[in-house]
């Protein structure tokens, strides 16, 4: 893209969205340190107060909306930037021809910072498996691209800290890895869709070479902002609605006693099948995770749940069912299942 042309279309200077850029930044500081504020204010212009259900749930609603959305946006714009580093075809690049292994523990780290979701998997699969990136490698990075994303790493940061975030990057990147390990070396090409083994020779496609300037990258981080936010934001009103009522409604003593460290054996498992048929994203979902935990729920179970929901939907697995045969499906599901049920499993151990 010609810049000089991009530039004079567009209002802004490269110096004019750097200072917007500090200000926005000062800014959302002032307004992430005044939520508490906020919401104590709210539930008393409601006449509501703290220890009765509704003031509570509505505190939990009007605390964690703000703060949901203040983490979305500046992550959101941070990892746009980031990704202009990361085109499909210069990933895709990347992850042919390496090396069983390497390849794996590339494609999972990739998948950390490109712009894919587990509804992009058809596509993502055939340009890999076209490009002579390996079924294995390109499996590790399907599984990471959606579980281990900035959206999940910035709330579980925003609301547990960073040694659960980096837990859960550190534990995520090995399921991704050891699952397309796995995957890999039980020569599985054989499930794969008779269209789609008809084009697995493709041949990877050369870079065109593409460079962005700062300001390119700053309008691609504003434009991943409104796509990204734009498109999840239902999803957090609703996942935040749900965590408020199981936080404000839902007895401790029923939550601890299902979830809970000291729940029966199959509460773990039982986590996992129970987040498969649901159909949302890290956005959606963490509210309700942190909500469970405010009720007594062990960290790893609840933790568990939520990486069954973004790695193992029901809908993803119908769009996987359009390139895969149910053998491999199977395979798929039960080598991320028997991972996640480890990160539970050290999760519940260890914190």
């Amino acid at each position: 893209m010609n810049s000089s042309i991009l530039n004079e279309r567009q209002p802004f200077s490269l110096h004019a969205w750097i200072a917007g850029l500090l200000v926005g930044a000062a800014l959302w500081v002032v307004a992430y340190s005044q939520l508490t504020r906020f919401a104590d204010a709210v539930i008393g212009l409601l006449g509501l107060r703290h220890g009765n259900p509704l003031g509570e749930a509505v505190h939990f609603f009007f605390y964690d909306t703000p703060k949901v959305l203040l983490l979305l946006t500046g992550i959101v714009f941070l990892m746009g930037v980031i990704q202009t580093f990361f085109s499909p075809e210069r990933t895709r690049s990347l992850l042919s021809g390496k090396r069983v292994g390497v390849g794996n523990v590339l494609a999972a780290s990739l998948g950390i910072v490109t712009p894919f979701c587990s509804c992009s998997a058809i596509p993502l699969f055939i340009g890999f498996l076209s490009a002579g990136v390996p079924l294995g490698v390109t499996f590790s990075f399907l599984i990471s691209a959606p579980m281990v994303n900035e959206v999940a790493l910035a709330l579980l940061f925003g609301m547990f800290g960073w040694q659960v975030a980096g837990l859960y990057l550190a534990l995520g990147l090995f399921v991704a890895i050891i699952s397309g390990l796995i995957i890999g070396r039980l020569k599985m090409e054989r499930y794969l869709e008779d269209w789609v083994q008809a084009i697995q020779a493709g041949v990877a496609p050369e870079l065109a070479g593409e460079t962005y300037t700062w300001l390119e990258r700053f309008q691609a981080g504003a434009r991943h902002v409104r796509e990204i936010v734009g498109k999840v934001w239902p999803y957090i009103m609703g996942g935040i609605a749900i965590g408020a009522a199981i936080h404000g409604y839902v007895p401790e003593d029923f939550m601890a006693s299902f979830m809970g460290k000291d729940a029966p054996w199959w509460s773990l498992p039982a986590a996992i099948a129970l987040g498969v048929p649901m159909y949302t994203n890290a956005a959606g979902v963490i509210p309700i995770v942190e909500a469970l935990i405010g009720k007594g729920a062990a960290l790893g179970t609840v933790l568990a749940f939520m990486m069954s929901v973004i790695a193992l939907s029901l809908p993803e697995m119908i769009i996987l069912r359009k390139v895969l045969r149910l053998p491999m499906i199977a395979t798929f599901i039960g080598v991320v299942a028997g991972g996640i049920l480890l990160v539970g499993l050290v999760f519940n151990l260890v914190l």
